[in-house]
């Protein structure tokens, strides 16, 4: 049986790498990586390690259209943060959506395409635009309005990464003075997050999505999330796995922003961090609708 070439978007990023993980050394699959700069670091080591690397760039549509030839299966993935520290909030955000709209074009002319697994993320609201959520989801649009596409796509919608505390803007600093880790915040320390935790992580999801076709694509949405734990409880495990203690402090969002002026890490993690703190009340809470929901009579017929 002939192999099915699995095109990987992004390759030498941090999805991209995990994706190949989940396919490397399975005979069913030929694995073909998409970057745009096939001399790098990052890219010889995975020709070293047998995968085939082709060039193209997310602006460049018939580089993409080239570059999926062929492919049984396209993983798709864009980078806001590439742009950001180029254009801004706004502009990268515009930037990311022309760049999902060359994948949906790409994609949609290769005939033997049989899968399609999108790379997406939550939409943010008015009160909360979370620019880095925005372009992801009107790419999600894109897909649905073809034809070709819906049947053979899943989308997959990746959650908070625990490593995340890389970013000078979630970092915890040592304060000698109080023995301890602080991490400076705008957002409650009780605020839920929904994490894929390492990034290692999304190889299991990756292998099940490949490997169930049947029920993850038409559409579906695969939620790519371990488990959720509260902001301070996520900078705490990673203290204590260190012998130490950490303190999450909340600060004012100018303060917050004066601390990282340029790039705006600061204020970009802070939308994202205010979304996921957002205070919703239920109009009617699980124990009223309990009180006054009843099942339907058997004898009715109408059940």
């Amino acid at each position: 049986m002939s192999q099915k070439i699995v095109t990987v978007v992004g390759s030498t990023g941090q999805q991209g790498k995990a994706v190949i993980a989940a396919l490397a050394g399975n005979p069913q699959y030929r694995i073909r990586g998409v970057t745009r700069n096939p001399d790098s670091a990052a890219a010889k080591v995975l020709v070293s390690e047998g995968i085939e690397i082709v060039k193209a760039d997310l602006n460049d549509l018939k580089s993409l259209t080239a570059a999926f030839q062929g492919s049984h299966i396209i993983f798709g993935v864009t980078d806001y943060w590439n742009s950001y520290p180029m254009y801004g909030p706004t502009k990268a955000k515009d930037v990311e959506r022309e760049q999902a709209s060359n994948l949906v074009k790409a994609a949609s002319a290769i005939p033997t395409l049989e899968h399609y697994v999108w790379s997406t993320l939550p939409k943010g609201n008015k009160e909360y635009p979370v620019y880095h959520f925005e372009g992801k989801p009107e790419a999600d649009d894109l897909v649905r309005a073809g034809p070709f596409l819906p049947p053979r796509t899943t989308l997959f919608m990746v959650c908070f990464y625990a490593n995340n505390l890389q970013i000078a803007s979630f970092r915890p600093y040592w304060i000698e003075t109080a023995n301890k880790y602080v991490q400076f915040t705008t957002y409650d320390p009780e605020t839920i997050i929904p994490f894929i935790g390492a990034v290692k992580n999304i190889t299991p999801f990756i292998k099940a999505i490949i490997s169930n076709p049947e029920q993850t694509k038409n559409g579906a949405m695969v939620i790519g999330s371990i488990g959720q734990w509260t902001a301070k409880k996520w900078v705490g495990e990673w203290a204590a796995a260190r012998g130490a203690q950490a303190q999450v402090v909340q600060i004012s969002q100018k303060d917050y922003n004066a601390l990282w002026p340029w790039p705006r890490w600061s204020e970009e993690s802070a939308l994202m961090m205010n979304y996921f703190n957002l205070d919703i009340t239920p109009v009617e809470t699980l124990e009223e609708w309990a009180k006054t929901y009843e099942l339907p009579d058997p004898s009715s017929g109408s059940y």
